[in-house]
């Protein structure tokens, strides 16, 4: 069977962060593991506090899964800060990690900071040369680009210049992009873009998404899948499950995208 760890915080609501990575893994037919980054305290309302991991015990829970399961891929969510950052690119270089899917949980879809300015640098630093794709949402690229994103061109001119950060592979997410009917998300691999478009959801329920997301792709490389037919499928089942989420009724606020 094969392994993917996820190195992400954990939602106590359950609908996104390792909750949603670990759904998703056994859901797409993978064993999951996971190494937490951060405790949340937080429902589909919001997030009432944070709770972080210390960068050595992030360590020593990578370390500790490796030395004995191993993984044939690995998946980083939220990393929280700049120490734990350069920890996880440290270790995927010492365990040889070659297929590493980075979610760089920088910005939240209403657009609030998640990760602070030192993060940023370290994420773009540390983590893009080493991974094989990262799955940013337009605002994510914004802020990796430091470009506005209003329209496709505006996203391929991103993906191009996070390419030349160092990333092999792109897919920016535009699902939430205003001013059109389809949610479109760009791949690009240095050679070609490639335009992943569904017609566009009406739906509140759509926390865990990005994790939903990134993780698909994660369990599909490890079974073998080339990047872009792993961005191919990953697209179709968020869709689906977002169709879906529409008939889900968890919490008041913004649900998951369910079970």
């Amino acid at each position: 069977m094969k392994k993917v760890l996820t190195i992400a915080g954990s939602d106590s609501g359950g609908g996104a962060g390792i909750q949603a990575d670990l759904k998703t893994f056994q859901r797409r037919g993978v064993y999951g593991m996971s190494a937490i980054t951060a405790l949340t305290a937080q429902n589909t309302l919001g997030v009432e506090g944070i709770y972080p991991v210390s960068a050595s015990f992030v360590k020593l829970q990578i370390d500790t899964v490796m030395k004995d399961i191993g993984a044939d891929c690995w998946k980083t969510g939220m990393l929280l800060n700049s120490e734990i950052i350069t920890i996880v690119a440290k270790s995927a270089e010492k365990h040889k990690i070659k297929q590493l899917v980075v979610d760089p949980v920088m910005v939240a879809k209403g657009g609030s900071k998640l990760l602070k300015k030192s993060g940023e640098q370290a994420l773009i630093r540390d983590l893009l040369p080493i991974c094989l794709i990262v799955t940013p949402n337009h605002h994510e690229a914004e802020v990796m680009t430091g470009q506005k994103i209003r329209s496709i061109t505006e996203m391929k001119k991103a993906a191009f210049l996070i390419h030349k950060s160092g990333a092999r592979n792109i897919i920016i997410k535009g699902g939430d992009l205003p001013g059109s009917n389809y949610a479109i998300d760009i791949l690009f691999d240095g050679r070609s873009y490639i335009e992943l478009r569904s017609k566009r959801i009406i739906s509140k329920n759509t926390h865990g998404t990005g994790c939903t997301f990134a993780s698909v792709i994660a369990a599909e490389i490890a079974k073998g899948k080339e990047v872009k037919k792993a961005a191919q499928i990953a697209k179709r089942y968020i869709t689906e499950r977002i169709k879906k989420s529409v008939l889900i009724n968890i919490g008041h606020g913004h649900g998951p995208l369910g079970c």
